[in-house]
């Protein structure tokens, strides 16, 4: 009975094709695994408040920020090795594909060792508080973390590989489900520093860099001794060839991601900078809580990156169309919906955090004005990159890297418009992809793209 009111809906929503039914089975999934995480994630924010204080806490805001800038060290090879699995599993090329995975993760492996041997050596001659803008006081315990940090962190490098081919297959929730089950490790275990434990950054920096490499850890192990043993990574299967042929379209994007970086992950820096780490806080705040948005709406695109890929490789445009059509009726919510989060969030601020921090009004609009950009971009990126036509997105995220800091510095200090200026300076570096990603999109799907639209 049950299977045959799924039928039923499926039908009557269009979902017919099934790559389309493995899409919304995997979107379902994510919803429940988002949404266990979104609760975990914001339960744990005043938890950790409480733990560290508002400077700690925001000085590991910067230390997450500043070590996520590591991870696309992998020179855009996971991205790379995404696409090239999807291709090879899809045309029943399964020594390929296992090749694929063995040259990416042996390779991955060795510039993860060798960033941290040069990080180790490099942690002697930095002074983490003066970088930081904090407290000399954290001196000690930042010289002790922060290689810590970065050996945890190039360990995830290796390990989120399997999520890479869990979504290339089209298993999309995986990633879902891991990040699910981090928040909910790390909810428990923040709960239990709380009462058994005294305040201590280095404690929190230690547990916390490691859940995430540990749980990843396991799912390698699990992955490769059932599904996917196949593919098992060997290094006698590590082949310069599939190197260049991952880095070949990885180096795009590994460009792409370093302007993602800029654009994304610098914030919180420029913020402590200019002003200081309690400053971060409330910028945190405020994006944590419009990405709820976010996290949705990726829940629902994100699928189409790999199917896509597939889809292009065998010449299903018509599913392309339709699929995108889909995805722009969605989009059209957004609006309506960022308009009622900017006029309750200051009863969700208040209710969430407490009177502890204070957002601005100001903020949060640059920060909805952001998700509604962003999202809008999303639409047609995960089919752009699907299909590895990112040429166009390499020149336009040089632009970025060029333009977002000095934009941050100018609209935060010389227009006074402070941590709100740094989001409206991301805002107008995301403006002119709007109009560039849906014309790309168009003249691939209609043939009509030539020179550096079709590249």
């Amino acid at each position: 009975m049950i299977e045959k009111i799924k039928v039923f809906l499926l039908h009557k929503l269009g979902v017919q094709s099934i790559r389309t039914k493995n899409i919304v089975k995997h979107i379902g999934w994510s919803f429940i695994y988002k949404g266990g995480t979104i609760l975990f994630n914001f339960l744990t924010v005043p938890l950790t408040i409480n733990f560290l204080d508002n400077e700690n806490y925001g000085i590991w805001l910067i230390l997450s920020s500043f070590m996520s800038w590591f991870s696309f060290f992998d020179i855009g090879l996971g991205n790379g090795l995404r696409n090239k699995f999807a291709e090879a599993k899809s045309l029943g090329y399964d020594d390929r594909a296992q090749s694929l995975v063995s040259s990416a993760y042996f390779t991955i492996a060795t510039i993860s060792l060798v960033l941290f041997f040069l990080f180790y050596v490099i942690n002697y001659f930095v002074d983490w508080t003066e970088v930081f803008n904090t407290s000399p006081q954290l001196l000690g315990q930042l010289q002790i973390l922060m290689p810590i940090l970065f050996g945890f962190f190039g360990i995830q490098l290796v390990a989120k590989l399997i999520t890479t081919i869990y979504t290339a297959d089209q298993h999309h929730s995986i990633q879902g489900k891991v990040q699910f089950y981090i928040q909910l490790i790390s909810l428990l275990v923040i709960w239990l520093l709380t009462v058994f434990s005294n305040s201590s950054l280095l404690t929190f920096g230690i547990i916390f860099s490691a859940l995430p490499s540990l749980i990843l850890f396991g799912v390698n192990l699990f992955a490769f001794s059932s599904r996917y043993r196949r593919y098992r990574p060997r290094l006698s299967l590590w082949r310069w060839d599939d190197v260049k042929d991952i880095s070949g379209l990885g180096f795009k994007f590994f460009v792409i991601q370093i302007a993602a970086l800029v654009l994304f992950s610098t914030d919180n820096f420029i913020i402590a900078r200019l002003f200081s780490p309690e400053e971060v806080v409330p910028y945190n705040i405020s994006y944590r809580y419009f990405s709820i948005l976010t996290m949705v709406y990726t829940i629902m695109i994100s699928p189409y990156w790999s199917s896509f890929t597939e889809a292009y490789t065998n010449n299903d445009f018509e599913w392309i169309k339709r699929s995108v059509n889909n995805i722009q009726k969605i989009w059209f919510a957004i609006p309506f919906i960022l308009i009622l989060m900017v006029f309750i969030s200051d009863w969700f601020y208040l209710i969430w955090i407490g009177e502890k921090v204070y957002v601005p009004t100001s903020l949060s609009l640059a920060m909805a004005l952001f998700v509604l950009l962003s999202t809008f971009n999303m639409v047609y990126v995960n089919f752009i990159n699907g299909v590895g036509k990112i040429k166009l997105q390499l020149v336009t995220s040089v632009i970025t890297i060029i333009l977002n800091i000095p934009l941050s510095i100018f609209f935060a200090k010389n227009l006074g418009l402070g941590t709100t200026g740094v989001t409206l300076a991301t805002c107008f570096c995301l403006g002119y992809s709007v109009i560039l990603r849906p014309m790309q999109y168009f003249k691939i799907v209609n043939n009509t793209a030539t020179g550096i639209w079709d590249k």
